[in-house]
């Protein structure tokens, strides 16, 4: 059953019993006595000799309870990560500069939502932490200077989040890969850069994917950048069409940024400049060509279908791909991925499909057999029966049963049906496509199903096997049945087995009633299961 609630350590227990007391007591003195003296370097208190991953999970215990105070003390020397989003409406110049003056040792900072730093005490702040790995600035005061300081400070940054930062242009984006004061390129090791939601401003925000274009070429080792004209700004890339190219005074032009490439590159002399991105988010059909060329090791990549029938074949080959999301604009029959599927599943590691019409009885069942080594799939589909079609489907005894799939791999599941007219004989196929896969994915984690138009209790009493065993789903921790048909007494039994399971969603369940619901509810404080059952 799921695990029953277990006695907390000892370790953990103390930092409860703080958690609770921190204001009556170990903050009491300092907000009574200091909390306006901001002229301290360091505060030797309760704290000081505390490790900062304690210290972490401390400010996680407090969350919302934070005070001005209580941060004051918890801001110790040997901190090496700091998560200031949990608490932004207590972040302000005066805590920045505190942070800056006590926390020389950080390399990940996340200040996501702390808007009230002023962007003078950002640049204070990041050029005082030089061996930033990590940095999160989204929906803050970070404008061009304090990119520029960043560019010029942070060697060592690998991740940088500036979305949603309204004081940031598109020519903002320039300072952030080259220093034209020093004459230097900067931030050559980020890896991946976050930045939605960019403004339009002149001359250059009129068009930001030429800003885009010159952080790819400049940025050699970035392998992710989020923009929803990331991909516009790869093919622009391709065309190499860059006449009359607006770049800020100063800075190499775009031409000077492919013949800088070119020299990093001698062996790829004559040919267009390839990046070193790993995923692409958002990606037209008609697009995949290009994207390929320019991107030869992407590894994970969105796909947006365009209406019209068959996958384009520029999926094939494709070695470097792992993880591979389809999404439908119109409509487009799930069928239509099996030629992909058969050539690229064995090394896909992650599947995801939005949209498909689910019209082939076997189309699921020899997806599925395609791509053995799954970890993670997701399937949204929907599916029109007008009648009379599939008959032969329903008939069990005269269908050959089916081949069953094993997925040594698959931790993450999830499938749900939509626009379902009446219930279809060829879903029996998919019901027991369902029952095979679930029976047969021994590290399953998380299983979402969501409106399947057909009873569960018959897939679950498969895999679930003979009353009184418990083999099932070892490794559970999270499940939704949401919006389908199933039986208390299937749930009374998935209670029953051996496993983590901590989360269990039973919203929009027509099966499942009040009454249902509270003797769950009664079972779990009775027995002392650790899991959170939701239902409405």
């Amino acid at each position: 059953m799921p695990r029953k609630k277990s006695q907390r350590s000892l370790q953990r227990l103390c930092l409860e019993n703080i958690a609770r007391n921190m204001q009556r007591v170990w903050a009491k003195d300092y907000t009574d006595k200091y909390l306006d003296e901001y002229q301290f370097r360091y505060i030797q208190g309760p704290f000081s000799e505390l490790a900062g991953s304690l210290v972490l999970e401390l400010m996680s215990l407090m969350g919302e309870r934070l005070t001005r105070a209580m941060l004051h003390l918890l801001l110790v020397p040997h901190l090496k990560e700091l998560y200031l989003h949990i608490c932004p409406q207590l972040v302000s110049k005066a805590i920045a500069q505190m942070v800056t003056a006590r926390c020389k040792n950080l390399t990940s900072l996340l200040l996501t939502g702390c808007s009230r730093i002023p962007s003078a005490a950002l640049i204070d702040l990041v050029e005082g932490l030089p061996g930033l790995t990590t940095l999160a600035l989204g929906e803050t005061q970070c404008n061009t200077q304090v990119l520029s300081a960043i560019g010029s400070t942070c060697k060592r940054l690998r991740v940088l989040d500036i979305s949603d930062c309204k004081k940031l242009s598109p020519a903002s984006l320039f300072h952030l890969a080259y220093d034209p004061t020093a004459g230097t390129f900067c931030c050559q090791a980020l890896k991946t850069l976050e930045v939605d939601g960019m403004e339009s401003s002149t001359p250059y925000g009129s068009d930001l994917p030429w800003a885009l274009v010159y952080l790819l070429l400049a940025l050699p080792s970035l392998v992710f950048l989020e923009n929803e004209f990331a991909t516009d700004a790869v093919c622009l890339i391709h065309d190499l069409h860059f006449g009359g190219v607006q770049v800020p005074p100063g800075f190499p032009s775009l031409k000077d940024l492919v013949l800088r490439w070119a020299s990093a590159n001698p062996d790829k002399v004559g040919s267009k400049p390839t990046l070193p991105l790993k995923e692409l988010m958002e990606v037209s059909e008609s697009n995949l060509r290009v994207v390929r060329a320019v991107c030869p090791k992407l590894a994970k990549v969105t796909v947006f279908l365009e209406e019209r029938p068959g996958l384009s074949r520029h999926f094939l080959p494709w070695a470097s791909l792992t993880s591979l999301t389809l999404e439908c604009s119109g409509l487009r029959q799930l069928e239509e991925v099996l030629p992909v599927t058969r050539r690229l599943g064995t090394q896909l590691e992650s599947l995801s499909l939005d949209g498909f019409s689910y019209e082939d009885e076997m189309s699921f069942h020899i997806l599925l057999g395609h791509c053995p080594n799954l970890r993670k799939f997701h399937a949204a589909l929907f599916h029109y029966w007008k009648g009379g079609q599939g008959e032969e489907a329903s008939d069990k005894d005269g269908r050959r049963p089916l081949a069953p799939h094993a997925f040594p791999q698959l931790e993450d599941f999830s499938l749900s049906f939509s626009e379902l007219q009446e219930p279809s004989p060829q879903l029996q196929v998919l019901k027991a496509s369902l029952a095979s896969l679930l029976k047969r994915s021994p590290r399953l984690g998380s299983i979402m199903l969501l409106g399947l138009p057909f009873s569960l209790d018959d897939a679950f009493a498969e895999v679930l096997g003979a009353p009184g065993t418990d083999t099932a789903f070892p490794h559970l921790t999270f499940l939704s049945l949401s919006g389908c048909k199933v039986s208390s007494g299937t749930i009374h039994r998935i209670l029953s087995l051996d496993n983590p399971l901590g989360n269990l969603s039973l919203d929009r369940c027509p099966d499942i009633h009040r009454k249902h619901y509270d003797e769950l509810l009664q079972r779990v404080s009775r027995e002392g299961l650790e899991v959170r059952i939701t239902w409405e």
